[in-house]
């Protein structure tokens, strides 16, 4: 029994320590990984704040607007051609959501809204099948995949790219929510749809803004998913993976997003890596469920969402 306590507590360390170098790559996988994360997870913070409602379609527009880009790369298009078109089915889908399905269901209860969002969720699923098909699609827009070493550690040039990205969206983001009108008007509607038409915020127009940022936000990430590992529909359970960054970092956060990003794409990667081959790998699959399990029994709030205190 002792002899396999210590393989799995103290080998995994000791393993660490043998290889920094392997570990620093691990790291950066890592990484890589919550950066992406992250970046689905920030269009979930996004329509959040605006309206208090889960969005469970933001998966989706991850794959839909990949779908939609690759798509009209295969017909031919350059790729700044092709970029500046998908972005704008992304901002004309958002007016099309905020007519058909926001603007009918203004001031009913959240779970209604919510609700609507897994209906979302399910028809553009197949309305992107329907329209570019269900095969797996290479995607490249001329980010080169390939790894150089810097200082003994070899660094892949994509994911070098992805990073630098989304720090400067997160970067952008950040300045939008707190030093815009836009920005503060967003937070007035998130904390109150009927007091803030009362003030006379246009609550469809912020809506359509919303749901427009959330939607370059999701083309952005399905770049980055899709360069990587290519456009399948795969790609709508980042979803999933999502949930657990939302519930570390706080529902409301811009830097929870990135955060709670972080702590699951190291983590399953430091435990996949060094813990895995001991209790039979497969630790990428639940390692963010756990982690989020313990946060919401210990802090549901997350690490940077605001505690909610009502009044009886």
């Amino acid at each position: 029994m002792g002899e396999i306590l210590y393989g799995v507590f103290v080998a995994p360390f000791r393993d660490m320590a043998g290889s920094p170098a392997f570990l620093a790559e691990v790291v950066i996988g890592g990484v890589f990984a919550g950066l992406l994360y992250s970046l689905v997870a920030l269009g979930f913070v996004l329509i959040f704040k605006a309206s208090g409602v889960f969005n469970f379609a933001q998966g989706v527009m991850v794959l839909f607007a990949a779908l939609t880009l690759v798509g009209l790369l295969e017909r031919g298009l350059p790729v700044v051609v092709a970029l500046v078109l998908t972005a704008l089915v992304m901002v004309a889908l958002a007016f099309a959501i905020e007519r058909a399905v926001l603007r009918p269901l203004v001031n009913q209860e959240h779970i209604i809204l919510f609700m609507a969002t897994i209906g979302l969720n399910f028809f553009l699923e197949g309305f992107g099948e329907m329209v570019w098909g269900a095969n797996v699609k290479k995607l490249d827009v001329g980010i080169p995949d390939r790894t150089f070493v810097m200082a003994g550690i070899q660094v892949n040039q994509l994911e070098l790219f992805a990073a630098v990205t989304a720090a400067v969206l997160v970067a952008v983001l950040a300045v939008f929510f707190h030093g815009t009108r836009i920005g503060r008007a967003l937070r007035a509607v998130a904390d109150d749809h009927e007091a803030a038409l009362s003030i006379g915020i246009p609550l469809k127009t912020i809506w359509v803004i919303v749901w427009s940022v959330a939607g370059i936000v999701a083309m952005v990430a399905g770049i980055m998913w899709g360069a990587k590992s290519g456009v399948q529909f795969s790609l709508s359970l980042i979803a999933l993976k999502a949930l657990p960054v939302l519930i570390l970092g706080g529902f409301t956060s811009v830097p929870g997003a990135i955060a709670g990003g972080l702590i699951v794409g190291v983590g399953e990667k430091l435990g996949e890596v060094y813990w895995g081959p001991l209790v039979g790998g497969a630790i990428e699959n639940w390692f963010a469920y756990v982690v989020a399990l313990a946060f919401l029994l210990f802090r549901p709030q997350g690490l940077f969402g605001e505690k909610i205190i009502e009044r009886v």
